[in-house]
């Protein structure tokens, strides 16, 4: 997941929270006292206290002296983003249940995803393309679609969103394809 976070009258930042050491990732459940599962799970529902501490300790990579109680983001200063491997997950999972069900459509499934996931995701643009490519050859996987390849970020580090990107920031409490209150697509399992 990355959280993007987005200071009054700052440009956005990006913090992927796959980019944590362990060492780190101790360091946020003790600190917001929470599981690292529970951390996770917190980033896919917009968590405050999830996303706060992986972008805290993030930034003390560059800040050592950065107290937690210093970094006090606004609560919609914060939302969580689905980094490329979780949409690429998704999208396989979701076009794959058109392979089991003869009602499923590829372009129905390429529907609710550009409406659902392009919301979501990081980079809106790549989950944008994958979705096309999979429509256009459904039986193959993300490794295998034909997508434009955008330059890779490293990994951690705060970003902003490329210059093409005219969307703003949508909540994921309402539309996120991991929360559990959303409509979920026909499981493959």
């Amino acid at each position: 997941m990355i959280v993007v976070y987005s200071p009054e009258g700052g440009e956005p930042e990006h913090y992927d929270a796959s980019s944590l050491r362990v060492s780190e990732a101790a360091i946020v459940q003790r600190t917001v006292d929470m599981k690292w599962q529970e951390i996770k799970e917190g980033l896919e529902s917009d968590d405050l206290d999830a996303m706060r501490g992986i972008v805290w300790v993030i930034k003390k990579r560059s800040q050592p002296s950065l107290r937690f109680g210093e970094f006090d983001p606004g609560v919609d200063e914060m939302v969580s983003r689905m980094d490329r491997r979780e949409v690429e997950a998704y999208v396989d999972t979701a076009f794959s249940a058109t392979l089991d069900d003869s009602e499923l459509t590829p372009e129905t499934v390429a529907g609710i995803l550009r409406e659902r996931l392009t919301g979501v995701a990081a980079d809106p643009e790549h989950a944008r393309s994958l979705i096309d490519a999979r429509a256009a050859s459904p039986k193959a996987t993300a490794d295998e679609a034909t997508v434009v390849p955008l330059p890779e970020e490293t990994p951690g580090e705060a970003t902003s969103p490329s210059p093409t990107s005219n969307e703003p920031e949508a909540s994921t409490s309402d539309c996120s394809p991991t929360s559990s209150t959303s409509p979920q697509l026909p499981s493959t399992s």
